[in-house]
This record gives structure tokens, C-alpha cells and sequence, in this order.
């Protein structure tokens, strides 16, 4: 799923393409996308785009009049730009607007329809669809402090509430905890002081530089290959790789339809992590230690 870099990577693409400009078409291949009613979609055309903003994982497309376009993206969908007037794509192809100069198009890879597209009018009902995460690049850290302690979860899952952090997901969480030297599955209300700051300032850097590398690598091309796997990631899609700064083996734990993706010898001591199933499948014979899962290879 696109995470906070990859829709600042979008609004970065997006902004000197299609603002300011006239929407002169708007064009749904699959009525799934659609979630809204009123106002009709058609009311978008003839409208010029005049801002772009991202709410939590949302990005949104502001046209004259206080009507917006509030795309989620979820796990597979992806903006393309293309010539004037470009066919949408069959099977993955579900909408397109259309510029005088481009059309975007959204395409969804898979069987699965979860992305979706809200058209909504005036500042209120936009504000319905923000999850009110805080900004983590706006924030001090007595504010971060008090979002994360305000119950007891687990790093992961605290850092990904898009309740309490705006923008957050499975992969760069992952890079955030290592770059902070701590489990994914340690308990906020467990958490030191000292242990808070280096969390706090892992998190700012990490989203920083990769919002810069992903602008930088990108420059003033529209990106193509927005994914949750990218070079240069420490942790995150790397299972069994070694890590860049020990050379451990990256360690993943699957759950849900989350996975959590860390190098045991970086961030837990050593101890591995097992999801339930897999505990109950190998009970006693789970290694519980880097050393003892090098003994079973």
C-alpha cells in the first residue's frame, strides 16, 4: 500500500500536471471504484483543479467550488500519466481523467476491487474521510510521546494506526524500527524515555530521507513503479537477506495480512518471533535464537 512518501512522491508528480488545468473528461470503467453518490461524478468535468492534498494514505484532488476527488489507493491501486486521451487499461483499468494535455488514469493490479473514489463537496464533508492522525513531520516529541502511550499496543501496530500517526504502513514501519534499534512487538507502555526519543527521531528521519530519495530518483518524470519493496530498504522485503549493518539474517513474521519484517540481531537480542500457526505447528522444535536457527540449517 502507497505510504507517506509514495503519496508526496504522487502530489509531487501530479502537481505541475494537472493544477490549474481544466478537467475535460471523466471516465469510469469499473462502477466498484465509486463509493459516493452526490454530487455525480460528471460534475467534476469542466472544473479546474486547483490543489492537491493528502489526508493519511488518501490523496485528494481539489477542483474549483470545494469539490474534491478522494482516491484510497490501497494495496494495489496506482496512478498513471498518459498521452490526451489514452484508452483505460482492461483488467486492471478502472478510471480516468481526462486533461487537455494527459489523462490520468488509476489502474488496480489483481481480482481484488479495494481501491475506492469518493467525490465530495465543501470542507466539512472532505474532513470526514481523514482517519486525524497526527503528522509525525510536524509534531514534538512530547506530542509523539503521549500519541503512542495513549494505549498499550505494540510498536507495529501503533505505528500503522492511522488514528493515531498520518501516513504510516507496514513497510516503512518496519524501516522506522530498525532504524530505531527496537522490536516491532515491544509494548508502548514499556518504553523508556530514552527508548521514546530514538523512536521519536527514527521515525522523522527515516520518512524525511525517503520522501527526499524517492523525489530525488524520481525528478520531474512521473513515477511508474511506485511499491512497498525498494532498494535501499533495510529490513522490509528482505527476508533471509542479511542485514546492512550486521549481517544477520532478516527475520519476517506473517500475520493477518500484515507481516512484520526485522533483523533479530539489531532489534530483539537475538530472540526470534514466531506467528501462532507456525508456534503451533513446530511447537518445541521453533528456534527461539539466531544461534539456534543457524544449529537447524
Amino acid at each position: 500500500m502507497p505510504e507517506l512518501p509514495d503519496i508526496l512522491l504522487y502530489l509531487h508528480a501530479l502537481e505541475p500536471r494537472i493544477v490549474g488545468k481544466r478537467v475535460m473528461g471523466v471516465r469510469l470503467a469499473s462502477p466498484f471504484l465509486l463509493r459516493s453518490v452526490a454530487p455525480p461524478l460528471s460534475a467534476i468535468e469542466g472544473r479546474t483543479i486547483v490543489g492537491l492534498r493528502r489526508l493519511g494514505k488518501r490523496v485528494v484532488l481539489e477542483a474549483e467550488g470545494e469539490l474534491f476527488l478522494v482516491f484510497h489507493l490501497m494495496i494495489a491501486g496506482r496512478f498513471r500519466w498518459k498521452p490526451a486521451a489514452s484508452p483505460i487499461p482492461g483488467r486492471v483499468g478502472l478510471f480516468a481523467l481526462d486533461f487537455e494535455d494527459g489523462t490520468l488514469i488509476l489502474t488496480e493490479a489483481g481480482s481484488k476491487r479495494q481501491a475506492s473514489l469518493y467525490l465530495v463537496e465543501g470542507v466539512e464533508a472532505l474532513a470526514q474521510h481523514d482517519p486525524g492522525g497526527l503528522e509525525v513531520l510536524e509534531i514534538d516529541m512530547p506530542t509523539f510521546a503521549r500519541a503512542l502511550r495513549r494505549e498499550n499496543h505494540t510498536l507495529k501496530r501503533a505505528l500503522t494506526d492511522p488514528h493515531l500517526f498520518s501516513g504510516i504502513g507496514n513497510a516503512y514501519s518496519d524501516e522506522i524500527l530498525h532504524a530505531a534499534r527496537m522490536s516491532p512487538f515491544k509494548q508502548t507502555g514499556s518504553i523508556t524515555d530514552e527508548e521514546m526519543r530514538r523512536l521519536y527521531e527514527a521515525t522523522r528521519r527515516t520518512l524525511a530521507e525517503w520522501i527526499a530519495r524517492l523525489q530525488e530518483e524520481t525528478g520531474d518524470n512521473f513515477p511508474e513503479k511506485v511499491t512497498a519493496f525498494r532498494k535501499g530498504m533495510a529490513v522490509h522485503g528482505r527476508y533471509r537477506e542479511p542485514c546492512p549493518d550486521c549481517g544477520a539474517p532478516i527475520q519476517r513474521i506473517v500475520y493477518a495480512a500484515n507481516e512484520a519484517n526485522y533483523c533479530a540481531n539489531c532489534q530483539t537480542g537475538g530472540r526470534l518471533f514466531a506467528d501462532r500457526s507456525l508456534s503451533r505447528l513446530l511447537k518445541q522444535d521453533w528456534p527461539r535464537t539466531l544461534e539456534q536457527l543457524e544449529k537447524k540449517r
